[in-house]
């Protein structure tokens, strides 16, 4: 069986039933906590950038099956998003609400704004509802007014939008004023609004995004993405993030393809050829993607998100090998092939009630981590399989 099938048949019959059975019908919204041991605690808080993400997903499962059903579903998440995750008096979206719709952690953040405006986006493609489009750009609006400074874009700020401390995003023992991650899903948003509206102002911030990414995220010398950064772009750690990586590529070439700007596709293409290559030769090992080396250490633990964004990145490089000089890179699509093996073997619980892993140790075993919380969602396993049934729908 082509994995293209194989991969459509578990987003229908594994992953979206999962998040089906999550919809809060008594209080709006999807339960924010499945635990390890699949209890469903229904009185935990909701996850903003959760709640984005089950929003994307839903709105895309439609686009991508067109199953009328799908689409209630994205209304629901929708409509939790409008009367609960968005401040009404300060503008923007909150980080997190408590379990019946009250704000309960009222950080703003940069990466929380660009989810959102990333989701409705995809549902305002979905459902065509203007207002969906409206909200978007007005989180558009926001994020270039309230969240920038004059090196680029600011991570985290207090209920009023005064920037505070970045504690959500940093990791590795650094506080982070910048972050390679936010910047890399604010191009994310922008590439979707863009991709829907054709917003001119959109167009011209995916262009300021590229140029920060060519000229202060990515280490030509090192192959890589630096990850953490102080105010003025100077990085703060050696770290190399493999599944982001691997990620920036492919969702940088989908942004190229989306502009359609032949100059900074000819100068940033060649930059998401090498970090593709780098990470199949670096990261790709016993079938599947260690997880980041920092100082030169690896941590070879699996992260279910790190596998799903490697099938999608090394499907992406095979295709766009094959009309360059020396033809299709089978390497790529067989790594993909090879991932999506393993995912379907160790990753996937087979425990009914239950979806993939958080990680597993280096012996394979699962880790005692949540099934569903804030950032364990259906964005990154549910686009994988967009993104191979789109890609393969007439084979390879």
């Amino acid at each position: 069986m082509m994995f293209n099938i194989e991969i459509r048949k578990h987003l229908e019959e594994v992953i979206i039933p999962f998040w089906k059975n999550l919809k809060d019908e008594e209080q709006g919204g999807f339960y924010g906590y499945l635990g390890y041991d699949l209890k469903l605690d229904q009185r935990a808080g909701k996850g903003c950038i959760l709640n984005s993400r089950i929003l994307w997903f839903f709105s895309n499962a439609y686009l991508t099956l067109r199953n009328e059903e799908l689409l209630s579903y994205a209304e629901h998440a929708f409509l939790f998003l409008k009367e609960r995750c968005l401040d009404q008096e300060n503008g923007g979206v909150y980080w997190s609400l408590t379990y019946d719709g009250k704000p309960e952690d009222t950080t703003k953040h940069t990466y929380n704004q660009a989810f959102a405006v990333y989701a409705l986006s995809s549902y305002y493609d979905a459902s065509k509802d203007e207002e969906a489009l409206a909200l978007a750009n007005r989180l558009f609006e926001l994020i270039e007014d309230r969240c920038k400074d004059e090196y680029g874009y600011l991570e985290a700020f207090n209920i009023r939008f005064e920037p505070e401390e970045n504690d959500k995003l940093s990791e590795n023992g650094v506080m982070a004023e910048k972050t390679m991650n936010t910047l890399l899903h604010v191009l994310e948003a922008y590439t979707e609004l863009y991709r829907v509206s054709r917003r001119e102002e959109a167009g011209k911030q995916i262009r300021y995004l590229l140029d920060l990414l060519e000229r202060k995220v990515y280490n030509r010398e090192a192959g890589r993405q630096e990850v953490f950064f102080d105010r003025t772009w100077h990085s703060l750690i050696d770290l190399c993030s493999y599944g982001h990586d691997i990620e920036s590529a492919w969702l940088t070439d989908r942004a190229l393809e989306v502009l359609g700007d032949e100059e900074y596709t000819e100068r940033i293409s060649p930059i998401t050829r090498q970090i593709t290559e780098n990470i199949y030769r670096r990261a790709y090992i016993d079938h599947s993607l260690v997880n980041e080396a920092e100082n030169g250490v690896v941590d070879t633990t699996r992260v279910w998100w790190v596998q799903a964004e490697a099938v999608v990145g090394f499907l992406n490089g095979y295709q766009k090998s094959a009309g360059e000089e020396g033809g299709p890179r089978r390497e790529y699509l067989e790594a993909a092939e090879d991932i999506w093996n393993y995912i379907k073997t160790y990753f996937v619980d087979k425990r009914k009630g239950s979806e993939w892993y958080w990680a597993l140790d280096r012996e394979k075993r699962p880790l005692d981590r949540p099934i569903v919380e804030p950032w364990k969602c259906p964005y990154h396993n549910g686009r994988m399989c967009f993104e191979v049934i789109r890609r393969m729908k007439n084979g390879t």
